[in-house]
């Protein structure tokens, strides 16, 4: 009996350890790679902010956080887009039927514009600099 007890102790204090130091590792991980961006409005895109009610604004300030905070340059087929032939903007993240453009500049992410998609052709045409 004495001898289980103290099998069961040994193996709890291993699982306890390793767990802790797993989490521990990994948090260190993630802070190495998680460089935080500062995410800086253009004044174009304040007052499409205002623009919107109060449910797309919230949700759209969530996803910039989310998408552009950590990891602005990260392509994915559904969310964000490296815009070809073009020197500015640099970068398309869409949210529902919005389209957020935005460049990036060292650690800063200046978000040009937030607009409803049947718009963005058309704000590209007039603001975007071809390289």
């Amino acid at each position: 009996m004495c001898f289980l007890v103290i099998a069961a102790a040994v193996i709890l204090c291993f699982v306890t350890w390793r767990s802790e130091d797993s989490i521990r590792s990994a948090g260190y991980a993630l802070q190495l790679i998680g460089m935080k961006y500062e995410i800086i409005l253009a004044p174009e895109a304040i007052q499409d902010l205002k623009l919107l009610d109060a449910y797309q604004r919230a949700k759209i300030k969530d996803l910039i956080e989310v998408h552009l905070r950590h990891e602005p340059t990260k392509i994915s087929k559904s969310r964000i887009k490296r815009l070809k032939g073009l020197r500015h903007p640099q970068y398309r993240l869409k949210i529902d039927d919005f389209r957020i453009f935005y460049d990036i500049k060292e650690d800063n992410v200046e978000i040009l514009t937030i607009i409803l998609k049947s718009k963005a052709a058309e704000w590209l045409k007039k603001a975007g600099e071809g390289i």
